[in-house]
């Protein structure tokens, strides 16, 4: 493995393949944060060069954390399909980039070929691709997911439903629910953010949820996005639950900071199918996003890209419904502005997907960062046309209670029509029995009115 490049009269040296991979990435104020981005264009150059002859056997034998040392490491290893790595590993980065851009790349044969990758692998061809390359690849993998209905299809693009409160009021939460559900969006999931994690005021919110969906008979799936402790709990109480969700990392420490382990995910995941309400198989609900790792001190000396990647080889693991990156929500120390943003949610989606994963993406931005809502809907059109899964769906794109923006209902539509894409096939023709979307797809005046 060479790890030194001459170029432009200067010759290159790097200490390690965790160096080359820090440097080849795309600039972000976290890596520069932790003091291992590239000084200069040209370094970054140099480290992508090198990056593009090392082969994906270097990569395997080079994990980011240690095997012995790291419960991540050993997922991603443990699952990874030997048959199909034994037959690329000799692959150099660029010859996988060249691969996937390629018309032999077809979707089914994506699927074979990503079983025998793991994340740094991913990660690292991730860093090769330019912005169009992420949408060009990541558009050929479909993956799709089962819960009450099934998610993933290519004319389809679905919303999460978030109607936080600050309050965590049954009542108001509910408004803002029918609100949501009279535009359209909710076929991803009902999901809320609560303020309060007690069990007892997450089942309330469970319980309106539950309520609302079987009321209206609505063809969709509900979650509050407590801690997976907090829902396990109100499970073995009773409560009425489809999803469960948790926040995860792309390393054990990581998932420390988060309260968790691979063994408490795998146990919640086995009481939801035991005790839930959904149909199944796919009952589990992630977020990730990039720098989470290096504001826990968690990263181990590599890149926000690497760490990203490993939450999905975590996340594969226990066959989520849904996944998402909430891309700009921990704020500049991080993803530092728009450009950063756009890049870091091509980035998401693609390896997301790659990993075969039912990727979403929370289009996001929080307000001391340097984006605005515009910044929002070029990211959101052109994860729509890589083939995004779902996004968020919030009045306006405000979400009070955790006071970031994203994309609002309007937006969703927006999107849904200019790429000719519908919402989940149940939850379509749920809106069109009661009036609220046309067969093409469009709102009628009913759109908005929550009565």
């Amino acid at each position: 493995m060479i790890l030194s490049v001459k170029l432009f009269d200067q010759v290159y040296n790097f200490s390690s393949l965790k160096e080359v991979m820090a440097k080849a990435n795309e600039r972000k104020s976290g890596d520069a944060l932790a003091g291992i981005a590239a000084s200069s264009a040209k370094e970054r150059v140099a480290a992508k060069i090198v990056l593009s002859k090392v082969t994906l056997e270097d990569l395997y034998n080079n994990p980011a954390v240690p095997y012995e040392e790291d419960e991540v490491t050993r997922i991603i290893m443990d699952d990874l399909n030997m048959q199909v790595y034994e037959e690329i590993k000799h692959w150099t980065v660029s010859e996988l980039r060249e691969w996937l851009l390629s018309y032999e790349a077809t979707p089914t044969k994506i699927n074979w070929i990503r079983r025998g990758l793991t994340s740094e692998m991913i990660a690292a061809v991730t860093k090769l691709m330019s912005n169009m390359d992420l949408v060009v690849a990541a558009k050929k993998i479909e993956v799709f997911a089962h819960c009450n209905t099934t998610i993933g299809g290519k004319d389809t693009l679905a919303v999460r439903l978030q109607p936080n409160h600050t309050t965590d009021d049954p009542d108001g939460i509910m408004i803002s629910t029918l609100e949501g559900l009279s535009y359209g969006v909710g076929d991803a999931v009902i999901g809320l953010n609560p303020v309060d994690d007690s069990v007892d005021s997450v089942m309330a919110v469970m319980e309106r949820f539950h309520k609302i969906k079987t009321d209206f008979e609505i063809p969709t799936q509900t979650c509050v996005l407590a801690h997976v402790t907090t829902q396990m709990e109100a499970i073995k109480r009773g409560a009425k639950v489809d999803l469960i969700f948790q926040s995860i990392a792309g390393s054990e420490k990581g998932n420390e900071a988060f309260g968790i382990t691979g063994t408490m995910i795998e146990e919640a995941r086995k009481l939801a199918l035991r005790k839930g309400t959904a149909a199944g198989p796919n009952v589990m609900y992630f977020e990730t996003g990039q720098g989470s790792e290096l504001s826990a001190e968690a990263h181990n000396g590599a890149d926000q890209v690497t760490m990203e990647a490993r939450c999905y080889g975590f996340a594969k693991r226990f066959q989520p419904f849904l996944v998402n990156t909430v891309v700009g929500f921990i704020g500049p120390e991080y993803l530092y502005d728009s450009k950063q943003v756009i890049r870091a949610g091509l980035e998401d989606h693609f390896m997301g997907k790659l990993h075969g994963l039912p990727m979403g993406v929370d289009v996001c931005y929080t307000n001391h960062m340097k984006a605005d809502q515009s910044d929002v809907e070029v990211l959101a059109t052109l994860l729509t046309a890589a083939g995004c899964n779902y996004f968020m769906g919030i009045p306006a794109g405000d979400d009070i209670m955790l006071n970031y923006q994203t994309t609002g209902h309007h937006d969703n539509q927006s999107l849904r029509e200019l790429f000719g894409k519908k919402p989940i096939k149940e939850f379509f023709e749920w809106l069109q029995k009661h009036g609220i979307m046309t067969e093409d797809g469009k709102l009628t005046d009913r759109a908005g009115d929550p009565s």
